[in-house]
């Protein structure tokens, strides 16, 4: 007994210093640093998934993006919370849902009743001993007490523009009437297009027409000579202060936040990457005629919504309809490979220095865009095209390189995957009233082998804020859509107007929408990837569709 008790001791002992080995062989061939991680957080503006990693699009060009998505954990059913982009940050910043913070429209966050009592995880970050650095677009609305050290020091910019010589306008290469849709929404050339305009001689010039600010020209003699985009310059700053961090001896760790502004609009590049994508060979997405047409959208916002009008515009502004859209999906294709370029400063940077086994990268977007899908070109839809964002996280000694993950997620739950990486302490309230964090950390689904152990829901909410359809006392406000979008505060905002706003709910498998009038729409994945077939009225998914409606009445009812 005892010789044997002698030898499963050995056995014991010899199986602990093997597995140990291993383990240690692991440690050593990743290298990844236990101290507090640090964070590269970088968000794109109004980025879809025309990405050469997901697919959006076959002819796009992203080596960078593709490459971060090889030593990453790829989400590729992530979406925002909201398609539009101030209340889509306000969200994805405090983590509260939209529809329990009543942000139905364009409120700054720090006025709007609810969130602006939460903590943006930017400022739980610095609670946490975090150096913070940051340029770029992040919050719709900076705020320079969340930095220690803030990059370009300029307003969110998203020129340059068409300069006149008083103000900015759209580009004149542009034919109208999509031109005039928006100054800035309705503009795409390549920057060797320098605008040209007829000067009327009695105007007050503020500076040279061609390209420019309203408040500064832009300089512009040629490709090689020319001011920096802003992007390039928050990619430069970004690439600067990481070499600069790794020559300092401070052991704190840091948060960097970077936001690039392309492809937002006016769509604007240097022209060797409009040249990337020749008009005469460049793919259309996969459109249905008529494709709205069983779909209560029309019911529920008229004509003079904007996704509807702009497509109208650009189709009454060429004599070929395809024509228009090749030129807009053209600009916006260089537009990401433009920013692609950039965020390769940044990333290649990190990965050249001593952060790059103890720093957690994140990429995403607030929302997409659609490209004429339903009839539609814009933002802020309940559509695939216009909820469905880019996602990668990148957790040393955590993720699985190259993993894809199918299970719904969304920028709700960016919040508490920091504070579970990151260890965060400390409430997410700073004062009385504020929101319920409403997201799930996604920590379990990085390494491929726990996704059991989420806790989140099985599908990923968006919400459209529409405003509200009755008077609120003191309020002037009606139906247009657009109503809430300038409202500095709203109070006491009634629960009843929760469900006057429109739903979107995707599954792995299933998209449900449901209406401010309470109509629906229901779509197949499996069976319909492009949502072309409405099955709400079908009499055979009366369950399925009963079933993701209890789902999503979860989420938006839970307190």
């Amino acid at each position: 007994m005892k010789i044997t008790n002698i030898i499963k001791r050995s056995l014991l002992v010899s199986l602990f210093f093997t597995v140990s080995a291993q383990a240690q062989a692991k440690d050593e061939d990743t290298q990844v640093d236990k101290k507090q991680p640090n964070v590269l957080f970088i968000i794109v503006d109004d980025l879809n998934d025309y990405l050469g990693t997901f697919g959006g699009h076959p002819q796009s060009k992203t080596p960078n993006i593709d490459a971060l998505a090889a030593q990453s954990v790829q989400f590729s059913n992530a979406h925002t919370n909201v398609p539009v982009c101030s209340p889509s940050r306000s969200s994805l910043f405090t983590g509260v849902y939209p529809h329990q913070s009543k942000d139905f429209g364009w409120t700054r966050l720090d006025q709007q009743h609810v969130v602006k009592h939460n903590k943006t995880f930017l400022e739980l970050f610095r609670e946490n001993g975090y150096q913070m650095f940051g340029t770029g677009k992040l919050l719709h609305h900076n705020k320079l007490k969340y930095w220690d050290e803030w990059g370009v020091q300029e307003r969110i910019n998203y020129g340059p523009h068409a300069f006149n010589g008083n103000k900015i306008v759209g580009h004149p290469s542009v034919p109208e009437p999509f031109r005039s849709i928006n100054i800035v929404d309705g503009s795409f050339a390549p920057l060797t297009d320098v605008p040209k305009f007829n000067l009327d001689k009695n105007a007050k010039i503020k500076h040279a027409a061609g390209w420019g600010y309203p408040f500064a020209p832009f300089r512009y003699v040629n490709e090689n000579d020319r001011d920096r985009l802003p992007d390039e310059q928050h990619a430069i700053w970004a690439s600067n202060k990481l070499k600069q961090l790794e020559q300092n001896e401070n052991d704190k760790p840091f948060f960097m936040g970077v936001g690039f502004v392309r492809p937002h609009t006016p769509l604007y590049a240097p022209k060797r990457f409009f040249d990337m994508f020749p008009l005469d060979s460049l793919q259309l997405p996969n459109i249905k005629k008529d494709d709205i047409n069983d779909t209560p959208f029309k019911d529920n916002y008229p004509m003079s919504q904007m996704g509807l009008s702009y497509f109208k515009a650009l189709q009454d502004s060429y004599a070929d309809d395809e024509e228009g859209l090749k030129k807009v999906i053209q600009a916006y294709l260089a537009c990401i490979a433009f920013m692609d370029e950039q965020l390769g400063i940044v990333v290649n940077a990190l990965n050249n220095s001593k952060f790059k086994n103890n720093t957690i990268i994140v990429f995403t977007s607030d929302h997409g865009w659609q490209f004429g899908e339903k009839d539609y070109l814009y933002k802020n839809s309940p559509w695939e095209e216009s909820t469905k964002i880019p996602m990668l996280w990148k957790v040393p000694g955590k993720s699985v390189a190259g993993l894809k993950v199918e299970q719904p997620m969304s920028l709700i739950d960016i919040y508490p995957t920091f504070q579970e990486l990151a260890n965060l302490q400390g409430s997410t309230e700073k004062s009385k009233g504020a929101g319920p964090l409403g997201g799930f950390s996604i920590a379990p689904l990085l390494d491929g082998q726990s996704e059991h152990l989420w806790q989140g829901p099985e599908g990923a909410l968006t919400m459209m804020g529409v405003g509200i359809d009755t008077p609120i006392k003191g309020l002037a406000v009606g139906t247009n859509p657009q109503a809430l979008w300038h409202v500095k505060v709203i109070k006491d905002l009634p629960d009843e107007y929760i469900w006057q706003q429109t739903y979107s709910y995707r599954t792995k498998d299933w998209r449900y929408i449901r209406y401010k009038d309470g109509q629906e729409e229901l779509y197949d994945h499996q069976t319909d990837p492009f949502e072309w077939h409405n099955l709400a009225l079908s009499k055979e998914h009366q369950q399925v569709k009963k079933e993701l409606f209890k789902q999503m009445s979860d989420i938006i009812e839970q307190q």
